[in-house]
């Protein structure tokens, strides 16, 4: 790699840097709200709601054609983050 391309590569990892600080951020938020839903539900067979998540993976879809993101990248992100929350929720799950 020539010495400008790694100064240019070292720039743009910078700003994924940054960008992955602002994702922290919006995770811890999202974790809030999860914690908040599922304070909510009665039993451990709550935490998969089949219909919710083909609604969001839909919507996701829509919106990232729209926004002229590849659809495939997105679905792979969205499906493997509600599966980590669904993991999430089956661990902190508390009877009432």
């Amino acid at each position: 790699m020539s010495p400008k391309n790694l100064k240019e590569l070292k720039k743009i990892r910078k700003k994924l840097d940054k960008l992955d600080d602002s994702f922290i951020k919006l995770i811890k938020k999202r974790t809030n709200l999860v914690k908040q839903v599922l304070k909510l539900k009665e039993s451990k067979n709550q935490i998969i709601d089949n219909k919710r998540i083909k609604y969001i993976l839909n919507l996701i879809k829509k919106k990232s054609i729209k926004n002229k993101i590849d659809p495939k990248i997105t679905n792979r992100i969205w499906k493997n983050m509600i599966s980590a929350y669904i993991d999430f929720e089956k661990r902190n799950f508390k009877k009432k």
